[in-house]
């Protein structure tokens, strides 16, 4: 099950890389809470069919449901806010040190020690994902602060799904999440943001793409997966989103990978199979 969990955590990756390019567009126009509005609220509502006859959630369901949603919120805000004023290798490297931040959070709120090969996976993701967004040239940009913030949050949802999504109906819980993440940001957008009129078809279309493939499927899919495989895993399966996006940037922009680029991706493709081997731990640890 835990293999069957990894592959579709890949998936999930896959579909997130293919995404990010009409998030970067929709970032260019300087529209945040209205986009993320939209597409969360869309994406609840594709899962809509799917929860016919499904039993309904309890109290403690929607306290983590809500906890989810609001952390989810947090992160997809302040991810498309720091798109808005920083380029998109800077957003795709910083945002990746949520795979450095998982097992700190693991261990800081659960006490949870890392194994030493999750260690070093965690390692060479974070220098993959800096030398693939970043071409071996970091240069600070106004947004980094906001991304930087955003991976914390991004960290601290993979956590609150591995330990507490597993306790329920992955559907019910996707869908729940959505509606707050979706209401909170639509609550934003309504007092913060004007309706980008002018943008009105590339706009829709980044809402569609985004609320069916990545919220509606590619959520959805996390929060199952999450519920047969360490968070610290499925944080350094998801960072090859950073690869799947250079990958479809090469396929439909044209895009052509550097030597040092290239280096980065074959690093985070370590990462993942070095992070499959966890050694037994001993008695005194």
């Amino acid at each position: 099950m835990r293999l069957k969990a990894d592959l579709t955590l890949l998936l999930v990756a896959l579909v997130w890389g293919s995404a990010f390019a009409a998030q970067r567009f929709i970032g260019q126009i300087g529209n945040v809470f209205l986009f993320n509005g939209a597409r969360f609220l869309l994406g609840a509502l594709f899962l809509w069919p799917f929860l016919k006859g499904k039993p309904g959630l309890s109290r403690p369901a929607w306290k983590w449901i809500l906890a989810a949603g609001t952390v989810l919120f947090i992160a997809s805000a302040l991810q498309q806010a720091g798109l808005v004023s920083t380029s998109a290798g800077n957003a795709g490297f910083i945002t990746s040190l949520y795979v450095v931040l998982v097992p700190l959070v693991l261990f800081g709120g659960w006490r949870e020690r890392p194994f030493w090969t999750q260690l070093v996976a965690v390692f060479l993701a974070i220098s993959g994902g800096y030398l693939l967004s970043t071409n071996g040239q970091f240069q600070i940009q106004p947004g980094d602060l906001l991304e930087l913030t955003g991976a914390f949050f991004w960290s601290l949802h993979v956590v609150i799904l591995g330990k507490f999504a597993a306790r329920y109906d992955a559907l019910r819980f996707s869908a729940g999440q959505f509606l707050v993440s979706g209401l909170f940001n639509l609550a934003f957008g309504l007092f913060f943001e004007n309706f980008p009129a002018s943008q009105v078809l590339l706009f829709s279309g980044a809402v569609l793409y985004t609320a069916v493939f990545s919220v509606g499927i590619g959520y959805t899919l996390q929060t199952w997966a999450q519920q047969h495989t360490p968070p610290t895993d499925a944080a350094i399966l998801l960072s090859l989103e950073a690869v799947f996006a250079v990958i479809f940037g090469w396929l439909m922009l044209g895009e052509v990978l550097s030597p040092i680029q290239t280096l980065g991706c074959g690093l985070i493709f370590g990462a993942v199979l070095l992070a499959q081997f966890q050694p037994r731990r001993s008695g005194n640890s």
